[in-house]
């Protein structure tokens, strides 16, 4: 109820009903984020099932990520052409049908097309959501505000795994997508009731070759570093090619966005130094994260032998706790600012990454849970805060584009993060098996794949020491209205 009447507050509740929109949009979101890690627990079982490889049955991470790098950055495009309800009832229809689609998946390429789908959904709702957001909250009261998305983003993410695991312990895999399904419905039906039109078309000119370009350019980058992590190699021809017309594809694209009078994604955002550190800092988090969250069920179902459930279990305190904290540091954030709260952070990260990158067989179940509870305390010191503090120094038009490229960089970071993670353990794992003796010998095999793990988590801790540095730069951002 303090939650609700904080929200009340603002001087917008007059023109929206500011709760059951932001109420809608957590349901929503909550719903679509539980599935996508859920799936990340049933990797093992649809490698057996299906008789693929670990290197292929990444795809399912890395397709929806494709698809969101491609869809992502015109969404500020489609947020001026229809209306907030309109993409809100849109995103979640794409959602319920997807998850239809994959619950009676006989084949993986049929799973591979459901995931798909569903990216087509996620690529709609979260520049809506952010969006909606910066509209309808005023900016002294955003951190709070996106403490409660960081909630849903985190929480969602960390209980997945865990129903995942008591999912498959008695069921098959389909039943992660069957128990979404009517939870998808009743978001529908919700957001239906409650959504309002926040903002009016304007309906701006679309440049078809803007998007011809951007599709190229981001797609290329994703599918570049996710072809090299399906076990291509970075010297093979398709990697290079791939890389090679992404980074064509996104100079051009740059290029022309500068010279339209209205740009399909306008990047006179990187005007504001305090954006480009927040959108820096989205970058290295989700790197970080999504390497983790690849890794360390791999390691634990592998390496640990533990069953789907123990693996959920085990990572569920983190989640909870992260969670738990978003909103907490939300408040911190705007009483304080991000600087002390975001350089610290990413010295817990590092710390975590670092223990991390020291598991072997033996390593205790305490703690791994220790070190995931710090990485997860870490992570919410650092994005959301960074992320409110670079969109509020955007101008009320610039909204859609900020959170449009924030929102394509946060995909196309997780896709090289897993690409780059995936394809350093692999390399890692084989090199180990080159210098043993006897190679069919199973304790070998753990072993190589566990040095392998180590070695992803040492591309981590890189990526977070550099944000560690680029977050020594950070300053609040003053905006009007401020609390006191």
């Amino acid at each position: 109820m303090a939650k609700q009447a904080d929200l009340n507050e603002s001087p917008e509740t007059n023109e929206f009903k500011v709760v059951p929109i932001i109420v809608s949009f957590l349901i929503a979101g909550f719903i679509g984020l539980f599935s996508e890690t859920a799936l990340n627990m049933a990797l093992t079982h649809l490698i057996g099932d299906f008789g693929i490889k670990e290197t292929t049955v990444q795809w399912l991470t890395t397709g929806y990520l494709l698809t969101l790098g491609i869809l992502v950055p015109v969404s500020g495009l489609i947020l001026q052409w229809f209306t907030t309800r309109q993409l809100f009832i849109a995103s979640l229809v794409f959602s319920i049908i997807g998850t239809f689609i994959a619950a009676i998946a006989p084949v993986f390429s049929i799973l591979m097309v459901a995931r798909v789908v569903q990216a087509v959904g996620t690529a709609l709702l979260l520049p809506l959501m952010f969006n909606t957001i910066l509209m309808i909250i005023p900016p002294y009261k955003r951190g709070k505000v996106m403490g409660l998305i960081g909630l849903v983003i985190m929480f969602a993410p960390a209980v997945g795994p865990t129903i995942a695991g008591l999912i498959l312990q008695t069921l098959t895999w389909h039943f992660i997508f069957w128990i979404t399904l009517p939870l998808l419905a009743a978001a529908l039906i919700f957001g239906s009731i409650f959504m309002q039109n926040v903002t009016k078309p304007t309906k701006p000119k679309i440049d078809v070759l803007s998007i011809i370009m951007s599709t190229f350019g981001f797609g290329g980058i994703v599918f570049g570093f996710s072809n090299a992590g399906e076990g291509g190699g970075w010297g093979s021809s398709t990697v290079i090619i791939s890389l090679v017309v992404g980074v064509i594809g996104l100079l051009l694209f740059s290029i022309r966005q500068l010279t339209l009078k209205q740009p399909t994604l306008n990047l006179r955002a990187f005007k504001y130094p305090m954006f480009v550190i927040g959108l820096l800092m989205i970058i290295v988090g989700m790197m970080v994260i999504l390497s983790s969250m690849i890794l360390l069920p791999l390691y634990l179902q592998t390496s640990l032998s533990l069953s789907t459930f123990a693996a959920g279990l085990l990572l569920l305190p983190g989640g909870i706790i992260n969670g738990i904290l978003s909103p907490v540091m939300g408040n911190l954030f705007d009483k304080f600012g991000p600087k002390w709260l975001v350089t610290p952070g990413l010295i817990l990260v590092i710390g975590a990454l670092y223990g991390f990158s020291t598991i072997t067989l033996e390593t205790s179940s305490a703690f791994l849970i220790a070190l995931h509870i710090i990485l997860m305390i870490g992570v919410s010191m650092t994005m959301m805060p960074a992320q409110t503090n670079g969109l509020n120094e955007l101008p009320r038009e610039l909204y859609p584009d900020g959170t449009a490229i924030m929102n394509t960089l946060q995909q196309v970071a997780g896709a090289i993060g897993t690409a780059v993670a995936i394809s350093i353990m692999s390399a890692g794992a084989a090199n180990f098996m080159n210098n043993v003796d006897d190679k069919a010998n199973p304790l070998n095999q753990l072993l190589a794949f566990t040095e392998g793990i180590q070695n992803g988590f040492v591309f981590a801790i890189i990526v977070a020491v550099i944000g560690f540095i680029i977050s020594l730069f950070i300053k609040r951002v003053k905006v009007e209205n401020q609390a006191h």
